[in-house]
């Protein structure tokens, strides 16, 4: 009698509260993750409800699949929620080898993608493209890139301040390794970022990517970068990530995605610096 009196008294109303705050914890980090992305892409994303992300256009894209809690860090990557896009902090600041299995922004849901940018094997994203000058004054190259979002304008911003840096900085940024091509990912089936022409590679010459050195199967050498802190801290002031930030790291790799990174997109939220 005394074990069910404690249990209802104590025990009962604590596992309780403890169930009724799951759900809630759970829906207010989803809200916080929609205001990041609704913040970052105002023109295409209107607001979230009952756990769904609104686009303009009336569109209902669910944040989460409900597995994220149980996916392995491979299935996060092969078959992403918007969540699991959102659930790694990415880091700023001075460049350090980042934790196992830290990837952040290398999840990428192809069904948001393609609703925001469009599918490259349909041909509808090449409509969208224009082509910009690349470190003008230094280099006569030009760059196509995506009209959406105003990405061609965020890179011409990258390329302008890029361009005022002292010339020892020029051999990591001319020429650039290029923008937009439709593909997939080297190993993988999962669709590049360049192939919605939100990203840009640069200095193949002074760039280390996790597949290339001698390594155990499925695991990335130790961390290596050349490229400097400068340039990065120049793609990320607008908006672009950076694959130097990856545990399967690729250094010459950048790609805008201001969700990421608040202080971008406008959003008053802090940037984790931890991962």
């Amino acid at each position: 009698m005394k074990y069910r009196q404690f249990f209802k008294s104590i025990i009962a109303p604590t596992l309780l509260a403890g169930l009724l705050a799951a759900p809630a914890c759970a829906g207010e980090k989803l809200g916080k993750h929609a205001q990041r992305l609704i913040a970052a892409y105002p023109d295409a994303l209107k607001g979230i409800e009952n756990g769904e992300l609104i686009w303009r256009d009336g569109t209902r894209m669910p944040m989460s699949d409900g597995r994220e809690q149980t996916k392995s860090a491979q299935n996060k990557l092969e078959n992403p929620s918007i969540e699991d896009m959102l659930e790694t902090p990415y880091p700023t600041g001075p460049a350090k080898p980042p934790p196992e299995g830290s990837d952040p922004g290398r999840a990428r849901p192809a069904a948001f993608f393609d609703k925001m940018y469009g599918d490259c094997t349909k041909d509808n994203v090449r409509k969208h493209l224009v082509t910009i000058p690349w470190l003008p004054g230094k280099s006569k190259q030009r760059l196509l890139v995506t009209t959406i979002n105003g990405v061609d304008k965020k890179l011409a911003a990258v390329s302008n301040d890029l361009s005022q840096l002292p010339a020892k900085f020029d051999r990591f940024l001319i020429p650039s390794a290029g923008t937009y091509v439709c593909r997939t990912i080297a190993g993988t089936n999962r669709r590049s970022a360049h192939g919605y022409g939100i990203a840009i590679d640069i200095a193949t010459k002074h760039a280390d990517y996790w597949r290339w050195p001698s390594a155990p199967a499925g695991k990335p050498r130790a961390w290596r970068n050349q490229i400097p802190m400068e340039i990065v801290e120049v793609f990320e002031k607008h908006g672009f990530i950076w694959g130097g930030r990856w545990y399967h790291y690729d250094t010459m790799h950048f790609e805008y995605r201001p969700e990421l990174l608040p202080q971008a997109s406008g959003s008053s939220t802090e940037t984790q610096r931890s991962k």
